[in-house]
């Protein structure tokens, strides 16, 4: 298995996403450009962002199955401030693909703000400038994510990540379901 990132919460979410399906999952990882901007906007950016990563990670050299994963602000009219973090897992065998996402959670008004400006501050450092644990909650580390972060450890983002590769997943889980032609521009 190759990830294309060589960022500890992604490899642990792969790997974590995949153990309950095999005996041992060993990851290895591969340093693969996203191809899109540093702060993805839109389900497009997002899924384009994972498939660059799987693919690249891919033609790094033999390998069962490999994983791009990329997080992204999505519109949401009716949420509160309008903008949604999802994760997008993109898995790749060389002949067939796969894609899942993770739930979603909104991140702080000044975040998105400048995440969503002209010039995009990717989320992340809009983050990190502005976060503050508040008092009661405990404050896990930059290692837990940013979700680890603003809930308190509860789920970490290797977690959060894990869900997408896991709803990725069930495409390999039964493909005799998934023997279906593509839409229209979709990949196989």
């Amino acid at each position: 298995m190759r990830v294309g990132s060589r960022n500890p919460a992604k490899l642990e979410a792969v790997r974590s996403g995949l153990a309950p399906f095999f005996a041992s999952v060993v990851t290895e990882s591969a340093e693969i450009p996203s191809g899109v901007d540093a702060q993805p906007l839109g389900w497009a950016e997002i899924i384009a962002g994972a498939r660059s990563r799987a693919r690249g990670a891919h033609r790094v050299g033999p390998c069962d199955l490999a994983a791009g994963i990329e997080d992204g602000l999505i519109p949401v009219p009716d949420a509160a401030i309008g903008w949604v973090n999802i994760g997008c897992c993109v898995l790749y065998d060389g002949a067939r693909e796969a894609v899942g996402f993770t739930a979603g959670f909104s991140y702080p008004p000044e975040c998105v703000r400048l995440a969503t400006a002209t010039e995009r501050t990717p989320i992340g450092d809009a983050f990190d400038s502005l976060y503050r644990a508040p008092a009661g909650l405990s404050d896990p580390g930059s290692a837990a994510g940013n979700i680890g972060r603003l809930s308190g450890g509860v789920l970490t983002r290797a977690e959060y990540g894990a869900q997408a590769v896991v709803c990725a997943f069930v495409r390999w889980l039964h493909p005799d379901l998934y023997r279906y032609a593509p839409c229209a521009g979709a990949p196989t």
